[in-house]
């Protein structure tokens, strides 16, 4: 399976994209390689092979959510520029 300019002209189009002419002839050798590789693909026999749901067999492995003070107040306002004794100053947005 190939394609031609025309695709590629049409694809660049829909994906917003811009090429000069040789970026043209470049992308349309690329996207005939992708195409004769997935071609080879199409031979391969994937009759006995079970679709793949996901790449891991781990299910939910996470941390334990266990609540922990990392930092005391005062070390989290030690180095704001502005702070008012327990908080910290930013600049006034809304009205």
């Amino acid at each position: 399976m190939s394609t031609d300019i025309q695709t590629i002209r049409k694809l660049a189009h829909l994906a917003r994209l811009e090429f000069d002419l040789t970026k043209e002839q470049e992308m349309l050798q690329d996207l005939n390689k992708i195409l004769d590789w997935m071609e080879k693909l199409r031979e391969l026999d994937t009759s006995q092979v079970e679709p793949l749901l996901h790449m891991s067999e781990e299910v939910n492995v996470l941390r334990p959510d266990e609540p922990k003070i990392i930092i005391t107040h005062e070390e989290g306002l030690k180095n704001a520029p502005r702070k008012d004794s327990d908080y910290f100053r930013v600049p006034k947005v809304l009205d």
